[in-house]
């Protein structure tokens, strides 16, 4: 049971009164980098933007993503050609439209990144902080209680490679009335996110006003900003989400909800919009 995505490996699972050698099951983890593509005058220019340590599968929407979550491109039409570069299969290169030079020099980042953090290489405090496009975007989004209890059930359900390894992260995409729309995974949470996003920024869906986004794990700090450059308005949660998590949702105008089960849930941001 091989894929991009899952591996198989021996080992010797010891039990009480026995043991026993299987194969398990393992979620890939592999480096991407990120390089973009541009015309400076008139000279041709690629750069290295980032590393980030990601489960291989949907790589160009995870670079799309990543791109306009970190606030280097602002639209889609900004995007010429995503490729994987044709010597190394972990490495992808998206080529700017023409006339269009994002301004990396302005960016105080290093951009590496792991499976685990995706902040850890800024530079600053403020650096952390990106702006949406999206910002100001009205919306009428109301759910009700019924809708977010039958989410986690759905996500399950979805997470393919998640039910193969237990070893992966997922963010999940509903409409309001909480009808399953997709799903990425990735052994990194924010790769997840980007997967996502990057899928609705490549297919024009953007901005995500009236949708939810639903969260396999805790909601960190860098998940809300994520959401937030999206446009999305309802973030759900089946762990707990940080401080820093709370204090951004509350600054954006996210209904943020965390330790959602099937019959319970808290609101930590946002109480207007659950009926």
């Amino acid at each position: 049971m091989e894929s991009s995505s899952i591996i198989t490996h021996k080992i010797t699972r010891i039990g009480r009164s026995n043991s026993e050698v299987l194969d398990d099951a393992l979620a890939v983890e592999e480096p991407l980098e990120i390089q973009v593509e541009y015309l400076a005058d008139g000279r041709k220019v690629r750069k290295s933007i980032s590393v980030t340590m990601r489960t291989p599968g949907n790589d160009p929407e995870l670079a799309a993503g990543f791109l306009f979550t970190e606030g280097i491109i602002h639209s889609s039409d900004q995007i010429g050609h995503i490729t994987h570069s044709a010597l190394d299969e972990n490495r992808v290169v998206v080529q700017c439209s023409e006339g269009f030079a994002p301004q990396l020099a302005s960016l105080e980042r290093n951009f590496y990144t792991t499976s685990s953090c995706g902040v850890c290489g800024k530079a600053s405090i403020d650096a952390i902080k990106t702006r949406s496009v999206f910002d100001g975007t009205d919306d009428d989004l109301t759910l009700a209680a019924e809708t977010l209890y039958k989410l986690p059930g759905q996500i399950n359900h979805h997470q393919n490679v998640f039910e193969s390894t237990g070893g992966l992260h997922a963010s999940a995409l509903f409409d309001s009335s909480g009808q399953f729309l997709m799903l990425r995974e990735d052994v990194g949470r924010h790769n997840a996110l980007d997967k996502l996003i990057g899928a609705a920024l490549l297919t024009d869906g953007l901005p995500l006003n009236n949708h939810i986004l639903l969260l396999s794990g805790r909601a960190s700090f860098e998940l809300i900003q994520k959401a937030s450059m999206a446009g999305i308005r309802a973030v759900a949660a089946i762990g707990a989400p940080s401080s820093l998590a709370v204090q951004l949702a509350q600054e954006s105008g996210i209904t943020l909800v965390g330790f959602l089960k099937h019959d319970k849930f808290n609101i930590y941001t946002g109480h207007h919009r659950i009926l």
